[in-house]
């Protein structure tokens, strides 16, 4: 890799660009601002609310990165995307470049320059970042740009595939996990087919995110450029129940990919969350995003609080938080037992919920709910809480201050405290090992499970994490798999 890297760095066009502006000219560039839509416009749409860069901004941005020797930022991307090709590509006005580099390895760029958290990944990596404590290269908000523009220049490239070789191989679940893993076989001349439970693609990517965050048509764009390389999807199917473990032995499949998520939801186990009223963030996002609930006319209607408290203090809190604004929430509060320090969600995140008046109740904890005469909802009793030392996961430990507590009147809560994943094919599958959380064991270098025609990647193995960390186990899977095939079939 690290030659490749060489090679591709001593490119005379790369050089050229290098010496065209002196490093401490670069250095010296502020990091671009994300256009935004104004707060009181869009907490009453669901058009998205990152605008993207113009051009003028791009190319300004691309000039800041330095074309380091050593591409540190790279290794901070779970699917190895090459940072300093693509940016340079932009630097030198070739925008269809620099979208075809970053589809060498990812297979939903435009996804993630809108929902990675890049400032823990490759930004945290970043040069500037980490000699020169200065604010990163914007590569998000770059990779945003390159993967718009090739979009809307109708120009869309279909990277290269492999000669078909008739290997068939299955693949559970079209959510991050399952694309990245089903574009890399594909690549490689694999017979790929996706089984989706739902009647709509994109798992997660689709019911899990926000229009305003995620618009359903870059979803579909990304999607369709896998069938163009190749890729066959089949939704309404549920692998474990429509169609069994040996079904897929019996069509020839040599191989299957599990990538099924983790949608069965968490509660707190608290008096009162069987009221009216009390729901899971993900049934709430899943009948919004999927199921139009939204829409009066909708089949499935969603409950349209005036005074929601969702309960969490991560990514898909904020997302719910958002939702319920936008459906017309008089108050719309996060309830979170740490600080705001302390909160997995992204800063952007946190950032728009509150300015479109997201309120904050950070240190509180719910102990109990209580309904009226129809048993709906009417308040919550929060706990206050102080931090302690750092738990396992290096936050600080909430600890509660006894005897100080305060009611909050609702009509809905959203609970957000996590997810464990999706329990139908650890039960249904036969040879594979299940932890006690519910999540396939794997060998961490190959994702391969005890049963070695199967490979399992994303939450189902995680138990819960971010989108490009499920595309960068599909990846690994991918590549293990082929080698794996490669040596059992000859």
């Amino acid at each position: 890799m690290s030659e490749y890297l060489k090679a591709e760095r001593a490119q005379e066009w790369r050089e050229a660009l290098r010496k065209s502006i002196k490093n401490k000219d670069r250095t010296t560039i502020p990091r671009v601002k994300m256009p935004e839509v104004n707060p009181s416009v869009r907490s009453r749409t669901y058009d998205e609310v990152n605008l993207g860069l113009t051009r003028e901004l791009a190319v300004n941005e691309s000039h800041r990165c330095l074309d380091c020797v050593d591409p540190t930022c790279i290794t901070g991307c779970p699917v190895e995307i090459n940072i300093p090709k693509f940016i340079k590509n932009i630097e030198r006005g070739e925008f269809l470049e620099a979208a075809k580099t970053l589809k060498e390895t990812s297979a939903l760029p435009a996804v993630c320059g809108r929902v990675c958290p890049q400032e823990r990944q490759c930004e945290s990596q970043c040069f500037y970042t980490l000699k020169l404590k200065k604010e990163a290269v914007a590569i998000g908000h770059l990779e945003r740009f390159a993967a718009d523009y090739e979009r809307m220049s109708g120009n869309i490239s279909v990277p290269e595939t492999a000669p078909a070789n008739g290997v068939r191989i299955a693949v559970v679940g079209s959510g991050p996990a399952g694309l990245a893993f089903a574009g890399d076989m594909v690549k490689q001349g694999y017979d790929v087919t996706v089984f989706e439970a739902l009647h709509e693609l994109g798992g997660v990517l689709r019911y899990g995110i926000p229009e305003f965050r995620l618009p359903n048509d870059i979803v579909d764009i990304e999607i369709d450029g896998l069938k163009k390389m190749g890729v066959k999807f089949e939704t309404n199917c549920i692998v474990g129940k429509t169609v069994s473990q040996e079904d897929l032995k019996a069509e020839g499949f040599k191989g299957i990919f599990i990538g099924s998520g983790a949608g069965l939801p968490n509660f707190m186990n608290i008096p009162g969350e069987n009221l009216i009223g009390v729901m899971s963030c993900n049934e709430y996002l899943t009948r919004v995003n999927l199921m139009q609930a939204a829409d009066p006319e909708s089949d499935t209607p969603v409950y349209k609080g005036k005074k929601v408290a969702v309960v969490g203090g991560g990514n898909t809190a904020m997302d719910a938080v958002r939702t319920a604004r936008r459906l017309g929430a008089e108050r719309a509060m996060i309830i979170y037992r740490r600080s705001e320090e302390e909160m997995p969600a992204r800063v952007e995140e946190i950032k728009h919920a509150k300015e479109e008046g997201v309120e904050f109740y950070t240190l509180h904890n719910p102990l109990r709910y209580e309904g009226d005469e129809r048993g709906h909802v009417q308040r919550m009793l929060l706990q206050r809480m102080e931090l302690g030392a750092p738990d396992q996961s290096g936050r600080r430990r909430p600890v509660a201050l006894e005897g100080d507590t305060v009611w909050l009147e609702v009509d809905e809560v959203i609970v957000s405290v996590g997810v464990s994943p999706n329990p139908l094919i650890p039960q249904t599958f036969t040879g594979m090992e299940v932890t006690s959380w519910g999540t396939i064991v794997v060998n961490s270098d190959t994702m391969q499970t005890a049963d070695e025609m199967i490979f399992a990647g994303g939450d189902i193995v995680r138990g819960g994490a971010t989108v490009i960390l499920a595309m960068g186990d599909g990846r690994k899977a991918a590549k293990a798999m082929d080698q794996w095939i490669n040596v059992s079939v000859s």
